[in-house]
């Protein structure tokens, strides 16, 4: 198993675990098995040119882009088995943590596994237990004929993605907690970034200079969404370019978002000074 550090930006850091050799189906749980087929319901349906199993789909992948990208690095790290476990400890399953050192300190690695795998855990807990709670609320509408349950298999969904993420977290905890991690820096992925693209700034940050209204330099961005197909074409990682083009979407959209309210703030700030002195 191999985890990936990928920063985003210049303070949000994608997770991303590469499961190595799992090559039969008899290695895969029933849990597993029933995620592949779904995947596979959901692929068939998204080839359809119409019909409501398209629309379910487009407004089920907009769904989709939306959820964090923290949480979707935190479900690729497979659930804490008493065979997994009983294996790390062993040495039998080696785990290595890849990341450009250029940009991440390696004495900071530890520090920042445990911040990404702690910081979400309380999240997850309150909203799988909502997402439980609002199953048997949906349920009946499955009683209305012709009309799929939408509402009660996006709970189901959002409960086994929470539970999911939550598992991944814990199993992060646990390989720190019994120090198993093999610190790796990588000089591909240092190359990757360092030929990238300049620093996406969004135009109010521009506006306002380098720093925030606290002092503190402002956040870029580190990759773009080119940059993401790289990493994912080198690395020999396909799934890898959808999750860094979902996590480069989410956080210049975030930058954006803050530069804009800063941008609001200070001249809101501006126009209260004006009406200072007119008194």
């Amino acid at each position: 198993m191999r985890l990936f550090l990928f920063p985003i930006s210049t303070r949000r850091t994608l997770i991303y675990c590469q499961r190595l050799n799992v090559t039969t189906s008899e290695q895969q749980t029933l849990l597993d098995k029933g995620t592949s087929r779904a995947a596979a319901l959901w692929s068939s349906w998204e080839k359809k040119e119409s019909g409501w199993q398209k629309k379910v789909v487009d407004y089920g992948n907009k769904a989709l882009q939306r959820i964090p990208y923290e949480e979707w690095g935190l479900k690729s790290i497979p659930p804490l088995s008493a065979r997994r476990k009983e294996e790390e400890l062993s040495g039998k399953e080696k785990v290595e943590v890849s990341f450009p050192g250029s940009l991440i300190p390696e004495a900071t690695i530890t520090d920042l596994l445990r911040k990404l795998g702690t910081e979400r855990q309380s999240l997850h807990k309150k909203r799988m237990m909502w997402s439980f709670v609002g199953m048997p609320i949906s349920a009946p509408i499955a009683l209305i004929p012709v009309i799929p349950n939408l509402p009660f298999f996006y709970l189901v969904y959002r409960a086994w993605s929470h539970w999911r993420a939550l598992s991944g977290s814990k199993h992060i905890e646990f390989l720190l907690d019994n120090k198993l991690l093999t610190i790796q820096p990588s000089k591909i992925l240092d190359d990757i970034y360092a030929s990238g693209e300049s620093p996406f700034i969004p135009t109010p940050a521009l506006e306002q200079g380098s720093t925030t209204t606290s002092g503190s330099e402002a956040e870029k961005m580190l990759i773009h969404k080119s940059t993401g197909k790289k990493i994912a074409e080198v690395l020999k990682v396909p799934e890898l370019e959808m999750e860094l083009d979902r996590a480069v979407w989410q956080v210049e959209k975030a930058i954006s978002a803050e530069a804009e309210l800063k941008r609001e703030k200070k001249d809101l700030d501006g126009v209260n000074e004006e009406s200072k002195k007119e008194k």
